[in-house]
């Protein structure tokens, strides 16, 4: 017997006829999250295997494979020849000493002399018989299940438990967006929901130095760094906005700096997706969460996106449900390093909670919209992560 890790994939099992163009995404993801470690991967009907690795790398692949979407579980199995006393070889080896057991099985070679019912029922008195009272049955509420599937190449499959993975669609069949990196906490985790559903992630990320540190653009190249292990790699673009808040601060009124300074963020990010291709513009906004996140503010800002839809993916969550988010992706403890970014930067007392369009649009007459615009990209940095 050898041990293997088997692969199930989400909804990729709904696409039909489209199915094989999400199989191959999903399939040259998962190669890419292992490229570096030393084992194979297969195709077989309906899943996939990864053989031929170091016992002491197991841990180190299921970690990896977890954050690869379109994943649905994973099972650590041991594959062994499908005659029942090699079954009951490997089935020995993941019994509890005590407690109680129930045992699946699934053929999917027809051609095997038990159906799946009589392989459990085999199975169980085996074990039954071996354990001498050790071991009980209880097909309700089983303290483990041993696991057997019988593969149609002559080989079983014996495993105990499922490994919940990533689920959702494979990075790169739903198009290119464009996110909004602050150095907080919601815009990683607005990434993270886009990525989920087979988009492919770029990033942005506006900077206000020398107002703001060289640690807050660092904070965010390791915020890129984390959510690419789920995007299947990433690059980073940085622009400074020192000199379009500088003129916002000197020319327009305070209130509304936060609400000028997003029309200018959101023209340069739409221009800038259309630059590399990028479909949409992605932000981690939440209705009400702050000031410029109501639905004025929003609308304030989506007024000058002429062309590209912009996703909020967390539009309706809580404070709470964002930060469970960041946590199990492996973000939060960075996001809330307290280096601030450019947001803080002239940040007025009281900011306009509910800015009306004509206020903008005469405070923005006092600026050179198009200058700004242009000096901003002449400070484009590109951070391949």
């Amino acid at each position: 017997m050898k041990k293997v890790i088997i692969i199930r994939y989400s909804e990729i099992y709904l696409k039909g006829k489209n199915r094989g163009f999400f199989e191959r995404a999903f399939e040259t993801n998962l190669r890419r999250a292992v490229k570096d470690l030393n084992c194979e991967l297969i195709k077989q009907s309906g899943r996939y295997l990864v053989q031929d690795f170091q016992e002491e790398e197991t841990d180190e692949i299921v970690e990896r494979l977890k954050k690869v979407f379109g994943l649905h579980t994973m099972s650590v199995a041991y594959e062994t020849n499908s005659d029942m006393d090699s079954i009951f070889e490997v089935a020995k080896t993941l019994c509890h000493e005590n407690g109680t057991f129930k045992v699946e099985s699934h053929r999917g070679d027809k051609k095997y002399p038990l159906t799946s019912v009589e392989i459990s029922r085999e199975l169980g008195a085996r074990l039954l018989s071996w354990a001498k009272g050790a071991l009980k049955v209880d097909v309700h509420m089983p303290s483990f299940t041993i696991r057997v599937d019988i593969r149609e190449n002559g080989h079983a499959l014996v495993f105990g438990d499922y490994i919940e993975g990533a689920n959702g669609m494979p990075v790169g069949t739903a198009g290119k967006g464009v996110l909004l990196l602050s150095g907080g906490i919601d815009s990683p985790v607005a990434g993270y929901m886009m990525a989920k559903r087979g988009m492919t992630i770029d990033c942005l990320h506006f900077h206000s130095y020398p107002y703001t540190n060289m640690q807050a653009k660092e904070k965010v190249v390791d915020l890129a760094k984390i959510l690419s292990q789920y995007t299947c790699g990433t690059t980073l673009y940085t622009v400074s906005v020192t000199h379009i808040q500088e003129a916002i601060h000197e020319k327009c009124k305070p209130e509304l700096m936060i609400t000028l300074l997003r029309r200018f963020m959101y023209r340069i990010a739409e221009r800038h997706a259309l630059r590399i291709g990028g479909q949409c513009l992605i932000t981690g906004e939440s209705l009400g969460q702050v000031a410029s996140q109501t639905i004025e503010g929003m609308t304030s800002s989506n007024s000058v996106v002429e062309q590209l839809p912009v996703l909020r993916p967390l539009v309706s969550f809580d404070k709470n449900e964002i930060i469970d988010r960041s946590v199990k992706m492996g973000a939060y403890e960075t996001s809330i390093l307290p280096f601030e970014d450019c947001c803080t930067v002239f940040l007025p007392d009281f900011p306009a909670i509910r800015p009306k369009l004509c206020d903008i649009l005469r405070e923005e007459e006092k600026l050179d919209v198009e200058g700004l615009i242009a000096e901003a990209f002449t400070s484009v940095e590109k951070i391949k992560i």
